[in-house]
């Protein structure tokens, strides 16, 4: 079974089994993003020749620890099946294909866009499978390049192809970047089976480049959910977070309804937090408990979010019993 287990603020804090790790998050400040080597060394240190996808996530802070990075790992027994390329290593368990986050800091934001999307493709070539695979994007850009994030649409429709089935996504605006240069960082998950798109009947979704959520055998991955009325497309609960996170876990859970699932079936929550939203984040917790019970929270702090009226971006992960 795979397990997502919480964020620990340090490799020094890893507990279990080393081989069993298939994935790393790796979420860091600016603090850690000063001297990245160090970060490396401590993974290796940690590690040792257990080779992981890591996907480096820069953030302006973990919530409720002033450590200055955090490591989310997920497991599953033997650690699945490794697959290289060059310097990359992705690992295959359970049916879900975990990849590491990708950049580059050559060209313009769209030229960087495409190419994290060809890099994917790439990726997911040496499992055997092209970007048809992929069941979730999520996306790392900074609020400068806010205006010019609807040119990472033409690559996407390029690359991804017509559909019918795209992946989730999620779109997050950090200002300190992964590296010098680099305008985009992209994460990404794939999965080896049939796919199926999972839609309240939400039009909206007709025309775009990603999904309300994408099953894949009994695991369902949802895109990352803000305050914005499906039908409208306005944002909602403009400056209330407790009220964007009720509308996004109920978006959540309507979404879960189209594969029988609840919000018990989520296992993870990731919610990135404008820097408006921490003081008032304490208040949302027993609606998240009420809502996902089962889940593993991990809450970081982002710059900003592509909508400027969102307090609160959540991307849960389900698994059907």
């Amino acid at each position: 079974m795979t397990v997502y287990l919480p964020a620990v603020p340090g490799y020094h804090h890893l507990h279990g089994p080393v081989g069993d790790i298939v994935h790393v998050t790796e979420y860091v400040t600016a603090a850690a993003l000063a001297d990245p080597a160090l970060l490396d060394a401590a993974r290796f240190a940690a590690l040792g020749g257990h080779r992981v996808p890591v996907s480096r996530v820069p953030v302006e802070a973990i919530v409720g620890s002033d450590a200055p990075y955090a490591v989310a790992v997920i497991t599953h027994p033997g650690g699945g099946d490794p697959l290289a390329d060059g310097d990359d290593v992705i690992r295959v368990a359970d049916g879900v294909v975990f990849l590491p986050s990708v950049h580059t800091t050559d060209g313009d934001f769209r030229d960087q866009y495409r190419w994290c999307l060809d890099r994917i493709a790439a990726l997911l070539a040496t499992a055997g499978l092209d970007t048809g695979a992929l069941v979730r994007t999520v996306d790392y850009t900074a609020t400068a390049t806010r205006a010019e994030y609807p040119r990472c649409g033409r690559p996407r429709r390029e690359i991804l192809g017509p559909g019918p089935v795209h992946p989730g996504a999620a779109g997050i605006l950090v200002d300190v970047p992964v590296a010098p240069g680099a305008q985009v960082s992209l994460d990404a998950l794939a999965a080896t089976g049939p796919l199926t798109v999972l839609n309240p009947g939400w039009a909206r979704y007709d025309t775009l480049t990603y999904k309300p959520a994408v099953r894949a055998g009994r695991n369902i991955f949802p895109a990352g959910f803000g305050a914005l009325d499906p039908v409208s497309r306005r944002a909602i609960h403009e400056g209330d977070l407790v009220g964007q996170a009720s509308f996004v876990y109920q978006s959540i859970e309507a979404v879960l309804a189209e594969a029988g699932a609840t919000g018990e079936n989520v296992v993870h929550l990731v919610e990135y937090l404008t820097p408006a939203a921490v003081a008032g984040y304490p208040r949302t917790a027993d609606l998240r408990l009420k809502h996902f019970p089962n889940a593993v929270v991990t809450s970081v702090v982002c710059s900003a979010l592509l909508r400027p009226e969102f307090l609160l971006e959540t991307v849960p992960t389900a698994v059907l019993g």
